[in-house]
């Protein structure tokens, strides 16, 4: 073992009291179920379905949207289905998306005693990660029983690249635990070689892949009656400090829109009281205190879970949120496979591939701040046709890439005809 591999499990051990205090914290404020607090210690709360399981992990809600196509063909072929995720919110969104018989449960913290109680109950035949989840003590653990780990839509930003060099036997020890590497790009696929991955091979961005978000046809009618003809525009998974930028856009647009309307979906719903305190002078209402959306409605804050599809569908030009304030951006595939025309900051830089390629293709503009995200949607609230244009541009960049899924299936199967 080495150093930095025995540093990591010793400070995992003794971490164990302050990471019971940190995660009852959490719960307390709304960012762990308490009724599920247990199975963050590796303590199963349904039973393992009979027969061959795999095992999904997707860190939150963009990692297991682009994981719940994969899932359902796997489970075609018969596998049982374990999907973990480390959010509430991904929670929600997959327990209605799962295939019947699926189990999702929250991933254990990275300890070896909770993972060992993890793996002794589930006893997974086939491991899938999503993108770069690294944690020592579990593969390890799965290493010491044989099991074979993939990764799928493998990616390593910037910032994680650096972090494994300063540790590269560390590195060298997890990378060399996976089986396979399926890598969204040439250049992932170079750095997880790089840091001693056995097996790396491209197939593609699964989020490309992912069924298009879902919709209440319902619910989208009578939105559309309510709004009529105003002019409308979505800021679409805002972080907060986003929240503020997004209230002084719509306040420059006034003048010249008298009748806008501005529809935000945080990333965090429940953080939507805050956000509507930070707009001072703007009839701010938020949809879980009213489904309709008033006349007199300057922003309207859409709080709910799972809905973020009904209103791409609603607003065809749509600004995404991570970009301005927080950095990194979310997940530009999602709007664009629904023909909206995007916009989004400065920093993109996790989904690189994705925003080079709706650039070229004038699918999407980027902006540098609150001033320029004004004048950007002005110029193209009053042209319809552009807006039109560059969602049909976005959805056929997003079609090129279908074949993802497809791909990854086809170097994934030899390991699902393991007995």
């Amino acid at each position: 073992m080495t150093v930095s591999r025995a540093l990591y499990h010793c400070l995992t051990f003794l971490a164990g009291p302050f990471l019971v205090v940190w995660l009852k914290v959490r719960a307390r404020r709304g960012k762990e179920i308490p009724a599920r607090l247990s199975e963050r210690f590796g303590i199963a709360s349904q039973a393992r379905p009979p027969g061959r399981l795999i095992w999904f992990h997707a860190a939150s809600v963009g990692e297991s949207q682009s994981l719940l196509p994969l899932i359902h063909a796997i489970a075609a072929r018969g596998w049982g289905i374990l999907l973990t995720t480390g959010t509430v919110t991904s929670a929600a969104l997959v327990a209605e998306r799962l295939p019947i018989g699926a189990v999702h449960q929250f991933v254990p913290l990275d300890r070896t005693a909770w993972v060992l109680n993890f793996l002794d109950h589930w006893q997974p035949d086939l491991v899938v990660w999503t993108e770069s989840e690294l944690w020592p003590n579990t593969l390890e653990a799965l290493s010491a029983r044989r099991t074979a780990v993939i990764v799928v839509n493998g990616r390593l930003s910037d910032r994680a690249f650096r972090g494994w060099q300063r540790w590269p036997a560390m590195a060298r020890k997890c990378m060399s635990a996976f089986a396979l590497v399926l890598a969204q790009s040439e250049l992932d696929r170079t750095r997880f070689a790089a840091l001693g991955a056995r097996d790396a091979r491209v197939t593609g961005n699964l989020k490309y892949a992912a069924a298009p978000l879902p919709a209440n046809q319902e619910s989208l009618d009578a939105l559309e009656r309510e709004i009529e003809h105003r002019p409308h525009w979505l800021a679409a998974s805002i972080h907060p400090g986003e929240d503020t930028m997004m209230a002084d856009v719509h306040r420059q647009l006034k003048a010249a829109h008298p009748n806008l309307l501005t529809v935000i979906v945080p990333r965090h719903p429940q953080k939507a009281a805050n956000m509507a305190a930070q707009m001072p002078g703007l009839n701010v209402v938020l949809r879980s205190t009213t489904a309709t959306i008033p006349p007199d409605t300057d922003i309207y804050i859409a709080d709910t879970m799972g809905e973020l599809g009904l209103f791409y569908r609603l607003c065809d030009l749509v600004f995404v949120g991570k970009s301005l304030a927080a950095g990194g951006g979310q997940n530009p595939a999602e709007p664009a496979q629904l023909g909206c025309a995007l916009l989004w900051g400065p920093d993109m830089s996790n989904f690189r591939d994705m925003t080079r390629e709706l650039l070229a293709a004038d699918a999407a503009r980027a902006v540098s701040d609150s001033a320029t995200l004004a004048t950007a949607i002005d110029d193209l609230l009053r042209n319809a046709d552009e807006r039109h244009e560059m969602g049909a541009a976005g959805q056929k960049v997003v079609a090129r890439h279908a074949a993802a899924l497809d791909d990854t299936m086809r170097h994934i199967a030899p390991y699902l005809e393991i007995r």
